[in-house]
């Protein structure tokens, strides 16, 4: 099994390319299943989970076929397995986005309980309740969705909490259902917007994606298309805070400040310059960071995905900080290994104290899930020493070639077995 083997203490420096988004490309590869002609993609990233998916989708009689360093041709003509079994979905909880179009295009669904990482229940109750709401029959058997319906119909739908997969599932479904859709409560995550532009570019009718009130006018059928996934504000949210962490200097390229205003904002107020130029981001790090406080919440709000790597760069800023985390439970499990780096975190439910220290040691330390992996990385680059991350197969899932870019980036890093 991998792991990354990093020489701590360089500032970051350079330039580097950011990839798609993991998050906008899964449901986006699932969007392609409502349509009987040819989608094509482009900057599709390289990542575990979209290779997962796109295996998922092939066993459904999906042609898959790949195009240049990042483009995808798909192609659902033949859809005729409405099947996601177990040993797929386990290892990735996004295939239960395939259920809201398989049920509209297909009529009928069988979709296993999702699996993933450990970081706490994200209960699928609000896409079985969604649907139910359009008129599918749905049970639950033996850890499967069991689903079908003849043609789903519009309706009135408030979910009750915010739920990002679920209304990007949702507003899958309603896309050929018949008459109109309401989704309330909707996410206002870019990667549901940008889901929605997709959906769009097939002949959807759309309005509100990006508030929390999307109205979808079904249609009787979808038309191929071809769509561009957005650039990932996680990853880019990442680089920025490796950079802020060691004292570098960077640019980063395809990508969009748009997207991050919470992240920035706090990036600012640790002491670090940052400026954004059309598609670009550059950030000047100080000598030391000050320690900055983070709540999670809904986008627009501080990403959960970004908690993590933040808690990662307070263990060396100067001050406490507090990070309460409100969206998922058990998503602290990054805290006991930033510990064995010499880290000052308290856990308290929800709540880290966080006080930082003049340095971290390297040490053995293993990743838990795909962001906790990431702050261990960022920890990695500011501790002295050797830090080896072990199952960095987590790393994997959602950052495209990172020890490339971190080593084009100046960082001292390398997969070992």
């Amino acid at each position: 099994m991998d792991k990354l083997l990093i020489q701590g203490g360089t500032p970051l420096s350079g330039e580097v390319a950011i990839s798609g988004a993991k998050n906008a490309a899964l449901p986006i590869l699932c969007a392609s299943l409502l349509a009987a002609k040819p989608m094509h993609f482009i900057n599709v990233p390289h990542l575990n989970d979209v290779s997962t998916m796109l295996r998922l989708i092939g066993q459904m009689g999906v042609e898959v076929t790949m195009e240049g360093n990042d483009g995808l041709v798909l192609n659902a003509h033949g859809l005729n397995n409405p099947t996601a079994p177990y040993d797929m979905v386990k290892t990735m909880r996004a295939s239960i986005l395939v259920l809201g179009p398989l049920l509209a295009r297909y009529g009928e669904a069988k979709v296993s309980l999702p699996g993933g990482c450990a970081i706490g229940a994200r209960p699928v109750d609000q896409h079985i309740k969604g649907l139910q709401a359009m008129g599918a029959e749905i049970r639950v058997e033996n850890g499967y969705i069991l689903a079908s319906a003849s043609r789903l119909k519009g309706a009135r739908i408030v979910t009750d909490m915010v739920t990002v997969t679920g209304t990007e599932n949702l507003m899958m479904a309603a896309v050929l259902a018949d008459g109109e859709t309401i989704i309330e409560n909707a996410a206002r995550e870019p990667e549901v917007v940008d889901l929605a532009h997709c959906l769009i570019a097939m002949g959807a009718r759309i309005s509100g994606a990006g508030t929390d009130s999307i109205r979808i006018e079904g249609v009787e059928r979808l038309h191929g298309a071809t769509h561009s996934i957005m650039p990932d504000r996680i990853e880019t949210g990442t680089y920025l805070c490796a950079a802020a962490v060691t004292g570098g200097s960077i640019r980063l390229t395809n990508t969009s400040a748009a997207y991050l205003e919470s992240v920035v904002q706090k990036l600012r107020e640790s002491g670090c310059e940052v400026s954004a130029d059309g598609d670009s981001i550059s950030l000047n790090a100080p000598q030391r960071l000050k320690s900055v406080s983070v709540r999670t919440e809904p986008y627009p709000a501080f990403p959960t995905d970004m908690q993590a790597q933040f808690m990662a760069i307070n263990c060396v800023a100067d001050g406490s900080a507090v990070i309460r985390e409100t969206i998922f439970e058990n998503r602290f499990m990054h805290a006991v290994e930033l510990i064995r780096l010499g880290a000052d975190i308290r856990i308290d439910a929800s709540n880290a104290l966080v006080t930082g220290v003049p340095h971290l040691n390297g040490a053995t330390v293993m990743a838990t899930d795909l962001r906790a992996s990431a702050s261990l990385v960022i920890a990695g680059l500011v501790a002295q020493g050797e830090t080896l991350i072990e199952r960095i197969y987590h790393l994997d899932r959602g950052y495209e070639r990172i020890e490339e870019k971190l080593s084009k980036l100046g960082a001292r890093v390398r997969r070992v077995r």
